[in-house]
């Protein structure tokens, strides 16, 4: 048998996918080198950690240790001083100054000295036209300076851009007044996995140095998260261009010792004094409401910044972070529920006898599509060694069996697809505008935009990094890939308790007495699951509607083109959560399947028909679905799913129980320790 590494996890994309065994105990932030989606899930979740939220966490598992390496510091220190530097200059109203900075970027261009160039090359509200007019020198240079105005540190905000701010204490203010003023959200909080998720990208895109923060302030966020202090952060309010302003508000209110949050508690409030060490995640979360912000700081020991340095409001709210966050997380989940796909896909096939011809590889690679070959390979290799395999009169099987390769298949592309675009989000530099004081200048005589002095004196560079459409594009992608493998898995559980298509199977899987005591029809067996996997399916069905292509215009249509990245993400991720339960759906009826047939045979039932589900003596599954079938047995990590006889039983704790182990990997683990 193929190794269950290669059988039912995405094994091609950039991390080892083996439930959460993978995830490091410390992450190193450093400049030019990347943050993996195992890094940002051991910081957002702790090592072997769920996203059913905090207090399903294992006892004893602890988040990642974020450690701060390289030079970080100096890179960060760099654009500071140049913001500073820059604010001086203005706020003095340095004419001598700014006309020697005008002359240092132009020297060896003749910018100044070659007037009659000039006022052949650029339009007369340039320099040339300043100096034809009378002006001298200096005036003009000055004139000229008052329009280099740089977004968000000379200028106010948004709708606001054009305003210019002259005053260093104004700048200050403005900081602060971002943060209140665009802490607009609403909704339910964000879990805290994605706050930290959020918190760790937004220091990872700080420490290139490209965003004029102080290392304060980068530290500051690297102490939140080891320290465990949480933000409330609403849900709603990103419509992901500029970036997540309003998440991000919210989240960053903390530093000034504002808004409200979750704190570690107790005796964790210490930040872990060892490499290695590890906060442990809370347990009060989120039973108890939100503190205030500076309430959680002080028993955290971390104190507030006094105040925010001009470009620090702009910089964290400016950004892909909590999108990306999100749509890390769910990416993620993503590849775990397509190794629970394979699983379940090869425990359905041979409760109801499946054709194994539809996964032979000549098949396959006559398609020439990679993700397709992997599933077939993935799907057989965990059922194969199975005794009921083939043993169906059917020529072929419906597509839900058959098709399984290709739409499996499809969706590994796109998952993988995904993991890549989110990934180098993982680790962009996303916030506007962005600094670049080693710069050479430029050449004047590549470079004719209208007023082009007066643009070109700062080291500033005002863009569209934060525009979410590389990640909300891929989460659409993401979350219809996912809700394949949901819908296709409703399709396999409907075949096993549908008793006219189950191949002799009992209908609603509720195995037959055979000592008469039990009238007919007296208990429901799985009926249900079919219904609530129904109902699940088409929910996706809404959320997949692709978020990246709505937009609405922002800032007085300063801003006109929007992303809708974060509402992408949120709903990607509820996507997999549905995907996860009717996963867990399909196991339970697999599991319940292939028992009723083990049964069956050890009692020596067998018509000898092909077509009747009696299965004859030594039934055999394969080595995957027996642990499987086992692991959902035990009662580790969790309550066991029992096998249904006798009366009806209780079926939400079951279906929880079973989607527990999908969603921590454990499920996973057992099946590859079987191989």
């Amino acid at each position: 048998m193929l190794p269950v590494a290669r059988q039912g996890y995405p094994a091609p994309m950039h991390a080892p996918h083996r439930g959460h065994l993978d995830v490091p105990p410390v992450v190193r932030i450093e400049p030019e080198r990347d943050l993996t989606l195992a890094d940002v899930v051991a910081v957002a979740r702790g090592r072997g950690a769920v996203d059913a939220g905090p207090r399903a966490r294992p006892a004893g598992v602890g988040f990642a240790r974020v450690e701060l390496a390289g030079d970080w510091e100096a890179r960060c220190q760099r654009t500071a001083d140049y913001v500073r530097h820059v604010m001086d200059v203005v706020h003095r109203h340095d004419v001598e100054g700014l006309a020697r900075l005008v002359r240092e970027r132009f020297a060896g261009h003749e910018a100044l000295a070659g007037e009659q160039r000039i006022r052949d090359r650029y339009a007369p509200a340039s320099i040339a036209g300043l100096l034809a007019a009378g002006e001298d020198d200096v005036e003009a240079t000055r004139k000229l300076a008052e329009r280099a105005l740089i977004y968000g540190v000379t200028t106010g905000f948004g709708v606001n851009k054009d305003k210019p701010i002259r005053n260093r204490d104004d700048v200050v203010a403005m900081q602060v007044n971002i943060l209140r003023s665009h802490a607009t959200g609403v909704g339910d909080p964000f879990p805290v996995e994605v706050v930290r998720a959020a918190m760790l990208i937004r220091v990872r895109a700080f420490v290139e140095g490209w965003s004029g923060v102080r290392p304060e302030l980068v530290r500051f966020i690297v102490e939140l998260l080891n320290r465990g202090v949480h933000p409330w952060v609403p849900q709603q309010g990103s419509v992901g261009s500029s970036g997540d302003l309003c998440p991000l508000s919210h989240l960053f209110l903390v530093v000034i010792g504002e808004g409200h949050a979750w704190g570690a508690g107790g005796d964790r409030r210490a930040a872990p004094s060892r490499p290695g060490e590890s906060l442990p995640p809370p347990t009060d979360f989120p039973a108890e409401p939100p503190r205030p912000a500076a309430e959680v700081l002080r028993e955290a020991g971390i104190e507030p910044l006094a105040s925010l340095e001009p470009k620090e409001g702009l910089a964290l709210t400016n950004g892909t972070s909590v999108t990306t966050a999100a749509a890390a997380l769910a990416c993620y989940d993503a590849s775990t529920l397509l190794g629970t796909a394979n699983l379940a896909a090869a425990m359905s096939l041979q409760a109801l006898r499946g054709c194994t011809r539809a996964f032979d590889p000549k098949l396959h690679a006559v398609r020439r599509h990679e993700g397709q070959s992997r599933a077939a390979r993935a799907i057989f290799g965990l059922a194969r060694g199975g005794s009921l395999l083939d043993q169906s009169a059917d020529v072929q099987d419906a597509y839900s069996l058959r098709c399984a390769p290709q739409v499996h298949g499809a969706a590994w592309t796109a998952i993988e697809h995904a993991w890549d675009i989110i990934e180098r989000e993982v680790n962009a530099v996303t916030d506007n505008p962005l600094l670049f004081p080693d710069a050479a200048g430029f050449d004047a005589d590549q470079r004719e935009p209208y007023d082009a002095y007066a643009k070109c004196i700062w080291d500033a560079y005002s863009g569209g990094n934060f525009h979410g459409e590389p990640v909300g594009l891929v989460c659409d992608y993401l979350k219809i890939a996912v809700a394949e493998l949901a819908n296709i898995s409703e399709r396999r559980i409907q075949h096993m308790l549908d008793r006219h298509h189950n191949r002799g199977l009992p209908a609603n899987l509720w195995p037959e007495d055979a000592s008469g005591t039990t009238p007919a029809g007296l208990n429901s067996g799985l009926m249900l699951t079919q219904y609530a996997a129904a109902a699940l399916v088409s929910e996706n069905k809404v959320l997949c509607h692709p978020s990246s292509v709505d937009s609405i215009p922002t800032s007085s249509n300063a801003e006109d083109h929007v992303a809708m990245s974060t509402t992408a993400a949120r709903h990607a991720r509820q996507v997999c959560a549905n995907a996860r339960s009717v996963l867990a759906f399909e196991l339970i009826a697999a599991a319940q399947a292939l028992e009723i047939l083990q049964r069956r045979s050890a009692d020596g039932e067998s018509t000898g028909a092909p077509d009747q589900a009696g299965g004859g003596a030594g039934v055999v599954l394969s080595s995957a679905a027996a642990a499987a079938v086992e692991h959902l047995r035990s009662d580790r990590p969790g309550p066991p799913v029992p096998f249904l006889e006798s009366r009806d039983m209780l079926m939400w704790p079951l279906v929880a129980a079973a989607a527990g182990r999908i969603a921590d990997g454990s499920l996973l683990r057992a099946v590859q320790r079987s191989t």
